[in-house]
């Protein structure tokens, strides 16, 4: 039932296929925050001992688990401008399913399996960004975040994967 082949597939989707999709969500934040003038951003893959970092890039050893983004201090700061940078990794997991299925459509890609893990894993990193609920760890998810915030509740205007930070902490 579980050959050579589907292990291959597994590497793939865990090893290669989910970090993109990580990331694809992390720029996502990243993006909206830099429009609204955040400082000290910078995009963290995995977890664990620091394997390199470049610039606003940091990857770790364990690479395929855990991603998160930091920024500081945004120059346009209101619920909007907080809410779209929560919203900003989904926007850009789902604008990529979009660009995938288009790419898919005209022939530029083709159907297999690579694209239906990076939709799938898009489609699973939206859904739980948006379910409005605590983290393990204590943290929001980006819908919670968001949530909270309209409501003045997020004291901290952060979730799981989007924090800022203050400047003097880092």
């Amino acid at each position: 039932m579980f050959g050579y082949d589907d292990f291959l597939k597994f590497i793939q989707a865990f090893f290669v296929v989910y970090p993109v999709v990580t990331l694809i969500h992390l720029l996502g934040h990243i993006f909206f925050a830099g429009i609204f003038g955040g400082n000290g951003i910078r995009v963290i893959i995995g977890t664990g001992k620091i394997l390199f970092s470049m610039r606003f890039l940091e990857v770790r050893r364990f690479y395929f688990w855990y991603g998160g983004c930091e920024f500081s201090a945004l120059k346009y700061s209101n619920k909007l401008t907080k809410s779209l940078i929560f919203l900003g990794g989904s926007i850009f997991n789902i604008g990529s399913i979009f660009i995938v299925n288009y790419l898919i459509r005209l022939g530029i890609l083709d159907a297999n399996m690579l694209w239906y893990q990076f939709v799938y894993f898009s489609f699973y990193y939206v859904f739980f960004a948006l379910l409005p609920m605590d983290m393990a760890d204590g943290t929001l998810s980006d819908g919670k975040a968001m949530y909270k915030l309209w409501f003045n509740k997020n004291k901290d205007n952060s979730s799981a994967d989007c924090q800022l930070v203050d400047e003097e902490k880092r």
